[in-house]
């Protein structure tokens, strides 16, 4: 990878914002990059969560690109953020260089998160939003514990637990209508954590839907924020780990 500096696109997981990007945007900017960490319609602190659909993040995403002028641009998907990071790289083709996923979900065309999760997830997640007023889906600290960052520390736990806003149902129940990067052409790279285990597929055959094998990086799912040197190091071209 070259030296130049790039404007670096940095789209959260589910139940996260900007904010979870941002220990990773300040070491991109102190390398010479732009990064600029985006918080999703829907997602920001007091947000009304409700009637948000997928075409939404994606249209705000453009919208943040072209209004700042960004040019040519690196998109860096987190997690659920690969959905909405598909549509852009689709409306902004032609000017992404590269799409990098980090422990990320890789869709299928036509295919919404829920639809392509194994059964037993996907109908817990169907009756989570289902039951939900604001069809919404609700953050637990049981679920940072177990799923998100187990093993880190209690403090670390509650304090991401209390950052996560509620999911807009519509954000899972919707599929991307285009193609996959590596259809339109653009590069890209997958970053998996080692002790990932929030997925629920293996990050090594979301990977392979776009013929890529995953380059390791410290940390589980929340690594871009108890291992954000590693993260940056990795999103920059400089990782240290393998493929696998």
């Amino acid at each position: 990878m070259g030296s130049e500096s790039r404007a670096y696109v940095l789209i959260p997981g589910a139940w996260h914002g900007g904010w979870s990007w941002r220990p990773v945007a300040e070491r991109l900017r102190a390398a010479g990059h732009a990064a600029y960490p985006v918080t999703l319609p829907g997602l920001g602190d007091g947000d009304d969560p409700s009637g948000w659909r997928l075409r939404d993040a994606v249209e705000h995403v453009v919208r943040l690109v072209r209004e700042r002028r960004l040019g040519r641009v690196t998109l860096v998907a987190h997690s659920w953020g690969g959905y909405p990071t598909a549509g852009v790289a689709y409306e902004l083709r032609g000017q992404v260089d590269e799409v990098v996923y980090y422990n990320a979900h890789v869709p299928v065309p036509n295919q919404s998160m829920i639809d392509n999760d194994p059964p037993e997830a996907a109908a817990f997640l169907r009756g989570l939003i289902e039951a939900s007023p604001d069809r919404a889906i609700h953050p637990t600290l049981d679920f940072v514990r177990n799923i998100f960052m187990p093993g880190v520390a209690e403090e670390m736990q509650r304090l991401v637990a209390d950052l996560l806003t509620p999911q807009p149902g519509g954000y899972l129940l919707d599929a991307p209508a285009v193609p996959s990067v590596d259809e339109l052409g653009i590069p890209a790279r997958y970053l998996l954590g080692e002790d990932d285990r929030a997925m629920p597929r293996p990050g090594a055959e979301f990977a392979a839907r776009i013929g890529l094998s995953p380059i390791m990086v410290p940390g589980a799912h929340e690594g871009l924020l108890t291992h954000p040197d590693g993260v940056a190091n990795a999103i920059l071209g400089n990782a240290t780990g393998t493929k696998i």
